[in-house]
C-alpha cells in the first residue's frame, strides 16, 4: 500500500504511523504504535518516564529509524531515515536540551547550520533582518541581536529555539515540542504556551509535556503512551485527569 486511506470522517492525517515497533537491544521501546496527526491541532503526547515517547518523536524525525512499521506524510509513504529526510517534509523538532550556544549570540545560534552566505561570504545583515522579523513572529523582545545567548532569560532562550525550529529554513508542516515548558518558571511557561496556541492555530503541533494542567489548556486531542504502547487515544474535553493518570500507569486502557 502506498498511500493511507481517508478517515471515516473525510480527514487525512499530515503524519500517521502504522505497526511501529522499535528495539534497543532487547528492550522494546515501541511495540505496534498506530498514531494520526491532523493538521491545525495541538496533540499531546503523554506518559511516564520510559513510556517510549522520545523514541516515537526521533522516529519522526529521523533520529531513529523504525525497525518496523510504514510511515505516511501527506497521504504518501515515506521513508524518515535520518534527520534530513524529515526535514525536507517539513518536520520541525524542538528537544527539550533546545541545543543552544550559550557563548554565541543571538543571530548566530538562529542561524547554525543554515547560514546564508554569497561567495563564500557571510550574509550578516540579511541573517540579522530575518532574525528581527523570528524574534517579532515570535513575539518576543531582547535587547539586541549580539547579546550573547547565555544572558537570556529561560523563556527567550525557549523563543529562540521555537523560532529557529520553526522560521528558519525549510518550510514546517509539523512541529514537535518536547518539553518545551521544563524547567521555566509559571510566566515563561505562560509565554511559550500563548504561542503554542499562535502556532496550533496555523500548523499541526505535538506537544509532549508531564504537565496535564497544561495539557487540557492547549491541546484538543491526547495520546498516551504506557511501555512503548498507545493505550489511549481521546479528545482532551472527554476526559479528566484521573482517567489519563490511569493510562500513563497502566491501569487501563481506552480504544
Amino acid at each position: 500500500m502506498n498511500s493511507y486511506e481517508s478517515l471515516s470522517d473525510g480527514r487525512r492525517p499530515i503524519l500517521s504511523i502504522r505497526g511501529g515497533y522499535k528495539r534497543f537491544g532487547g528492550l522494546q521501546a515501541l511495540e505496534n504504535i498506530d498514531i494520526d496527526i491532523y493538521d491545525r491541532e495541538i496533540l499531546a503526547l503523554l506518559g511516564d518516564n520510559g513510556a517510549g515517547k522520545s523514541t516515537l518523536i526521533k522516529a519522526m524525525s529521523g533520529a531513529h529509524t523504525l525497525d518496523e512499521g510504514d510511515i505516511f506524510f501527506d497521504g504518501k509513504k515515506v521513508q524518515i531515515q535520518k534527520p534530513e529526510d524529515a526535514n525536507r517534509l517539513g518536520i520541525k523538532t524542538v528537544y527539550q536540551d533546545l541545543a543552544l550556544l550559550g557563548p554565541l549570540d543571538v543571530t548566530s545560534n538562529l542561524f547554525i547550520g543554515s547560514e546564508y552566505t554569497r561567495w563564500g561570504l557571510l550574509q550578516k545583515k540579511r541573517m540579522q533582518q530575518e532574525a528581527q522579523s523570528v524574534l517579532a513572529q515570535m513575539k518576543t523582545t531582547i535587547k539586541s541581536l549580539r547579546q550573547d545567548v547565555r544572558s537570556l532569560s529561560g523563556g527567550q532562550q525557549h523563543s529562540l529555539a521555537i523560532g529557529r525550529g520553526v522560521f528558519i529554513g525549510s518550510e514546517p508542516r509539523l512541529i514537535i515540542m518536547d518539553e518545551p515548558t521544563a524547567g521555566l518558571g509559571v510566566k515563561q511557561s505562560r509565554e511559550v504556551l500563548e504561542l503554542l496556541k499562535e502556532l496550533g492555530r496555523k500548523l499541526p503541533v505535538i506537544f509532549i509535556t508531564h504537565n496535564l494542567e497544561y495539557a487540557f489548556e492547549v491541546t484538543q486531542r491526547a495520546v498516551v503512551l504506557c511501555n512503548g504502547r498507545v493505550v489511549g487515544e481521546m479528545k482532551m474535553d472527554e476526559v479528566n485527569h484521573n482517567q489519563i493518570v490511569s493510562l500513563m500507569m497502566g491501569v487501563e486502557q481506552v480504544a
